[in-house]
């Protein structure tokens, strides 16, 4: 079963990851002269948040065991998904009420953090 549960992550966070890059040079090439300059920042902030936490899916995946693991993951997956896809969304022309999603991504991630933390906190202790 762990070995599933591994596969299972690693894929997700090689997906993560991959997704980042596509996303960035997506921005960079094809939205170029077609977003304003406020959608390229938010665009910009989108696919940095979502690198940085395609990582930090790695660094759960090597550093915690199952239940520290399972939880940071979650968490990790949905702030990329909220934070970053509500940013996205907003660059790409969604109404501002979208905006209301976006907190509760960068709540995802800190939660992630915490998570990541106790859990390797506890696995030295």
């Amino acid at each position: 079963m762990r070995q599933t549960v591994s596969s299972a992550t690693g894929l997700l966070a090689g997906l993560a990851g991959a997704s980042a890059v596509l996303l960035g040079a997506f921005g960079a090439h094809a939205l170029r002269g077609v977003l304003d300059e406020r959608g390229i920042e938010l665009w910009h902030t989108a696919v940095n948040y979502h690198f940085w936490h395609a990582l930090a899916l790695w660094l759960a995946l090597l550093c915690l065991g199952a239940p520290h693991r399972r939880r940071a993951i979650v968490a990790f997956g949905l702030g990329i998904v909220l934070f970053s896809g509500s940013l996205y969304a907003l660059a790409l022309g969604a109404p501002r009420w979208f905006g209301a999603i976006t907190p509760l991504g960068g709540v995802a991630f800190i939660a992630g953090w915490l998570l990541l933390g106790w859990g390797v906190g506890r696995r030295g202790g």
